[in-house]
C-alpha cells in the first residue's frame, strides 16, 4: 500500500469538491482523510492506496498534486491549465517553445481554467466545464480505452476529454459547425507542432504583405453557392469582403490539414464581430455601423494568434497524442442508439440543449454559410430538427399540438400538466406568437428528449451510467411566470425508458461568456442515471 498525500485545487466550487472527492476513491480505491482542521475546507488529504502515485497524476480532474514521500508531483490536468498561463500576453513562439515543458516553477492557475488545449478555439453558447466531463469519466470508472459517448456532443467538449483520458470518443450533433469544431479540437491534439507553427508563420506573412491591397475580385466569396453569396453580401461592408476574402484564399494555400483547419476555425470566430450583426444579440440582427472601422485581418491575425499559442503550449508540454480515436458523426441524437449499437458505450456525458432557450443553428448562420459547411437554403429545414429549436411555423405548430392531444399519454403527468397550463395561459391572454408556440415546441422538446433516452439506454452496456447536465429555466404565460423543472421532468422520462435515478446534483451556474449572460439558465444539475445491470 502507498501512503499518497493529494492536494485538491483551493478555488473550485462546492459542487467540484464533491466530484473531486468521488473522482479520488474512485481511481484510488481508499477513503481519503481530510488533514486540515476543518473537514469541508481541508483541500489536503492523505490515503492508503494499492494504486502507485503516477496514477492520480495522470487522471485525476480537480487536484493540483500528489505526493508520495517527499516527492510531490503536480497532476497532469494542472499542468495542462497552467500552459494558458503561459500563452497569454501574446509570448513570442521561440519562448513558448524554450518554456515548455515545464521545468521549474509552475504557473498553477489560481481560477477556474476552461480553455486550455483546444478547449478554448472557438465561442460556443452552452460549453460543458472539461474538468467535470473528466471526473465524470473517473467517477463512472471507465478506463482507458473504455467507450464514452455524448449524443449532443455540440463544440466538443466530451469528445476531447475523453480523447485526453486515453478513452474511444463518440460524438453527434446536427449542427454542421459544431461537428467540424469538434473534429478539429480534436484532430489537432495529435497535430505536428512545427508543421503547424510554420503554417501560421507562412500565412501571418502573407496577410500583412497584402495589409493595403483589396483583392481584384472576390475569388472565395464567389467559390460558394450563389444565394450564400448573395446573403453574406448582406452582412458584410464591400471592404470586410474583400478582406475576408484574402484571408480565405490564404488558408486556401495551406498545405497542411490541421493548420489549415485551426485557421478555419479562427475564421469563423471573427466572422460575427466583422459583420454588422448585434454582437450581444443571439440572433442574427443587422447593426450597420459606417462610422466604425473593420479590420477583419487584423481581427483574424489576432484570433490565430491566440489560438495557436494555445494549442501549441499544450503540444510542447503534453506532446501530441498517439493513436487518437473518435468519431464524430453528423446526425439526430434520437437516433444514437442505432448509430452506435446495443450494449457498446461505458459510459454518457452530455449536456442537452434547454428548451426553446437558444437559438443554436441561428446564431451560426454567418459561419456555416461562409465555411461552406451548410447552404444557407438548408437552414430553416436543418433548424426543425434540432432539439430544443425554437423556430416553428404555424403548419408545425399545429402538428406538433396534434402529435401531444394523440400522445401526450406517453410523457409523464407533471410535463402533460405543465403544457397544458401554459396552453390555458396564453389561451386567456394577449400574447405574441412566440409566446402562443411554447406548449407545442415544448411538447415537442420532451417528446425528442424521451427518444434520446431511449438511445442512450440502448447503447449503454448493462450497470453503466449516463450524466446528463442541464438547466431548469421559466416563461411567463398569461401574465405569470411559470417554471419549467426540466431537470426533474428529464428524470421521469428516464425512468420510462428503464433508467434507474442514481442521484442528482445541484451545480452552480457558471456563464461562459458575457454577451450570452441574459440566456443563462438559473440553475444546473447534474442527472446521474444507470441502466440497471440485470435486464
Amino acid at each position: 500500500m502507498n501512503t499518497l498525500c493529494v492536494r485538491m485545487k483551493p478555488y473550485i466550487q462546492p459542487f467540484e469538491r464533491v466530484l473531486a472527492l468521488r473522482e479520488l476513491r474512485a481511481i484510488s480505491g481508499a477513503e481519503p482523510r481530510p488533514l486540515g482542521l476543518f473537514e469541508e475546507m481541508s483541500i489536503d488529504f492523505e490515503l492508503q492506496s494499492a494504486r502507485a502515485q503516477c496514477d492520480l497524476v495522470d487522471r485525476l480532474a480537480y487536484w493540483e498534486t500528489v505526493g508520495h514521500g517527499s516527492r510531490r508531483v503536480v497532476t497532469e490536468q494542472s499542468l495542462r491549465e497552467s500552459t494558458v498561463n503561459v500563452v497569454r500576453n501574446g509570448i513570442a513562439l521561440d519562448t513558448l517553445r524554450k518554456q515548455l515543458p515545464f521545468k521549474g516553477e509552475i504557473p498553477l492557475p489560481n481560477r477556474r481554467c476552461l480553455r486550455y488545449g483546444t478547449h478554448g478555439i472557438h465561442e460556443y453558447r452552452g460549453k460543458f466545464f472539461p474538468q467535470l466531463v473528466r471526473s465524470l469519466i473517473n467517477i463512472s470508472g471507465t478506463p482507458p480505452g473504455g467507450v464514452v459517448a455524448d449524443p449532443m456532443s455540440g463544440s466538443g467538449t466530451t469528445v476531447v476529454e475523453s480523447l485526453l483520458a486515453g478513452c474511444r470518443s463518440l460524438g453527434i450533433d446536427l449542427n454542421p459547425l459544431s461537428v467540424f469544431l469538434g473534429k478539429v479540437k480534436c484532430t489537432l491534439l495529435a497535430a505536428d507542432a512545427e508543421r503547424l507553427e510554420a503554417s501560421y508563420e507562412r500565412v501571418r506573412a502573407e496577410l500583412l504583405a497584402l495589409e493595403k491591397c483589396k483583392a481584384r475580385r472576390l475569388d472565395y466569396l464567389e467559390s460558394l453557392p450563389k444565394m450564400d453569396q448573395e446573403y453574406l453580401s448582406v452582412w458584410f461592408s464591400e471592404d470586410v469582403l474583400a478582406g475576408l476574402d484574402d484571408i480565405g484564399r490564404a488558408i486556401a494555400q495551406v498545405t497542411d490539414e490541421r493548420a489549415r483547419d485551426l485557421m478555419r476555425v479562427s475564421l469563423s470566430n471573427i466572422l460575427r464581430r466583422v459583420s454588422w450583426q448585434k454582437d450581444d444579440d443571439l440572433r442574427v440582427r443587422k447593426d450597420i455601423r459606417l462610422d466604425v472601422e473593420i479590420d477583419p485581418k487584423k481581427e483574424f491575425l489576432e484570433e490565430l494568434s491566440r489560438s495557436i499559442r494555445a494549442v501549441l503550449a499544450f503540444l510542447y508540454q503534453n506532446g501530441p497524442l498517439r493513436n487518437i480515436d473518435f468519431d464524430i458523426i453528423e446526425g439526430d441524437a434520437k437516433l444514437c442508439g442505432e448509430a452506435w449499437g446495443e450494449n457498446s458505450v461505458d459510459v454518457v456525458i452530455t449536456s442537452p440543449p434547454y428548451a426553446t432557450a437558444l437559438p443554436y443553428l441561428d446564431t451560426d448562420r454567418l459561419s456555416l454559410c461562409y465555411l461552406g459547411l451548410l447552404p444557407r437554403p438548408e437552414h430553416r429545414a436543418r433548424d426543425q430538427l434540432m432539439i430544443g429549436n425554437r423556430e416553428v411555423s404555424e403548419s408545425l405548430r399545429r402538428s406538433y399540438w396534434a402529435r401531444f392531444e394523440n400522445e401526450g399519454q406517453t410523457l409523464s403527468h407533471p410535463v402533460q400538466e405543465l403544457i397544458r397550463r401554459i396552453d390555458s395561459l396564453n389561451a386567456s391572454a394577449d400574447v405574441g406568437f412566440r409566446r402562443r408556440n411554447l406548449p407545442a415546441l415544448l411538447a415537442k422538446y420532451f417528446f425528442d428528449m424521451k427518444e434520446v433516452m431511449g438511445g442512450m439506454y440502448q447503447a449503454l452496456k448493462p450497470g453503466r451510467f449516463a450524466f446528463v447536465v442541464v438547466g431548469n429555466n421559466h416563461t411567463i404565460a398569461g401574465g405569470h411566470r411559470v417554471d419549467i423543472p426540466t431537470a426533474s421532468f428529464l428524470q421521469d422520462i428516464a425512468r420510462m425508458v428503464g433508467f434507474e435515478i442514481a442521484e442528482v446534483l445541484p451545480m452552480d451556474m457558471l456563464v461562459s461568456r458575457e454577451i450570452f449572460r441574459k440566456n443563462a439558465m438559473a440553475s444546473e444539475e447534474i442527472l446521474t442515471f444507470r441502466k440497471p445491470a440485470q435486464i
